[in-house]
């Protein structure tokens, strides 16, 4: 069981590294597209013409895919917290290309993040029920209302961009781009369960597979309309926090998953995880991801911020 535990954080952790590199090039790479009228498939089309992008995407996939290897020995409410750490390698290689040292927010953001994760799986004690089987219906359900809570969340954000409202804007498209990560990890685990219970053949006819597909391209797509809008300090953080909050809330609704459940456990559960996104904002804030690759857009609310 240790050594089990110890993959499961080895897995989590580097796929945490990879997703953070991939992250910074990718947010890199969508900055110089400033048009607020390119429509999300347009900027799509744009960005795969760029190198750097699919070098961001390809860190991104292997991180997905370290990921998805720890989700068939651990339970999606485990996992989560760990890809939370993604950030902390984001503002890491972000210091590194701008070639500054580490700020207090980092330092603090890292600390308190440790901490209350170390606290959340140590009471948690996450673990998932092999035995679920949400069904078709269930399953629809939970994917419907993630898409449409990412959609009623995404809705607003391109009024915002066309009034130059471009921190809100690119804050909503990243929290909506979270909860379709979110999707994926939880139709990932629920695919790998089904593939062990029978084969990957049986899987096609199954819902798991097309939903990972979807929610990973959506994701896609909003995370980096929202890269484009502003800088990685505003977009990553909504992006981080919002994923493992729906996968975990997928993981407990629909595959099964649990969390020790006595009153003083859930109290420290809750004041964790608040902990958890507290310390996500406070490394969000750092200089060293608003110093990463600022875009011309972001000049552009900078330029208007000071004229008002």
């Amino acid at each position: 069981m240790e050594r089990m535990t110890a993959v499961v954080f080895a897995l989590g952790v580097t796929a945490a590294l990879l997703l953070g590199l991939g992250w910074v090039l990718q947010q890199k790479v969508a900055a110089a597209f400033t048009s607020s009228d390119l429509t999300a498939w347009r900027l799509l089309l744009a960005l795969i013409r760029k190198p750097l992008w699919w070098i961001g995407i390809g860190s991104m996939t292997v991180g997905q895919t370290l990921s998805a290897w720890a989700l068939q020995v651990a339970p999606v409410t485990l996992v989560e917290p760990l890809l939370l750490s993604c950030l902390l390698f984001a503002f890491f290689f972000a210091a590194v290309i701008a070639r500054h040292g580490p700020r207090w927010q980092e330092v603090v953001g890292a600390v308190m993040l440790a901490g209350t994760l170390a606290a959340f799986l140590a009471v948690g004690d996450p673990r998932a029920d092999g035995q679920s089987d949400p069904g078709l219906t269930a399953t629809l359900v939970a994917t419907g209302l993630s898409v449409a809570a990412a959609f009623a969340i995404a809705a607003p954000a391109k009024a915002m961009g066309r009034h130059n409202r471009l921190i809100p804007e690119a804050i909503l498209f990243a929290t909506a781009a979270g909860i379709m990560y979110g999707l994926q990890d939880a139709g990932t685990r629920g695919a790998i369960v089904q593939a062990e219970r029978s084969s990957l053949i049986a899987l096609m006819s199954t819902p798991w597979p097309y939903l990972v597909v979807g929610a990973a391209t959506i994701g896609v797509i909003l995370s980096q309309t929202a890269f484009r809008a502003a800088r990685l300090n505003h977009s990553l953080p909504a992006t981080a926090a919002a994923q493992p909050i729906a996968g975990i809330i997928l993981g407990l609704a629909l595959l099964g998953d649990h969390l020790t459940a006595s009153g003083a456990a859930l109290a420290v559960e809750a004041i964790s995880l608040v902990a958890m996104l507290t310390a996500v904002f406070i490394i969000g804030r750092s200089p060293q991801l608003a110093m990463q690759n600022r875009g011309p857009r972001d000049e552009m609310q900078t330029e208007l911020a000071a004229n008002r």
